[in-house]
């Protein structure tokens, strides 16, 4: 995988480094919508590239692991992650030019965010009172 996207190892903290990530994302994925409208597949793939890379830093900084932008992802080790994630991320992979591919990247994100705040909520709770 290309290393064009900026990693956000330098971040202080996950919460900072998350939400770049989604402010980058939501940027990616307008520029995306308007490619696709055109059908312009030269440009697609490069952001698609872009927002897979995204992804997967979402998903390795929700799970508070160092991110790794390469394959195979270690998906059993990772605890934080949305529903049937290891094929529909091959199908991403596989066809990255497709429509369905970059919908399925969009649900994804929006899954990876509730797994977050899920996260976040797990973390509270487990911390005593006080």
């Amino acid at each position: 995988m290309d290393k064009h996207v900026e990693l956000y190892n330098s971040c202080q903290n996950s919460n900072e480094a998350i939400s770049q990530i989604i402010e980058e994302w939501l940027k990616v994925k307008v520029v995306l919508e308007e490619l696709y409208r055109n059908r312009d597949q030269i440009n697609t793939l490069v952001s698609m590239k872009k927002g897979i890379e995204l992804f997967l830093q979402f998903v390795f900084w929700t799970n508070e692991k160092q991110v790794i932008l390469q394959e195979p992802i270690p998906w059993n080790h990772i605890e934080y992650k949305p529903v049937n994630i290891e094929e529909r991320f091959e199908f991403i992979m596989s066809r990255p030019n497709l429509f369905h591919s970059f919908r399925q990247l969009s649900e994804l994100m929006v899954e990876q965010e509730k797994q977050y705040m899920k996260k976040n909520i797990m973390k509270k709770a487990s911390k005593p009172n006080g």
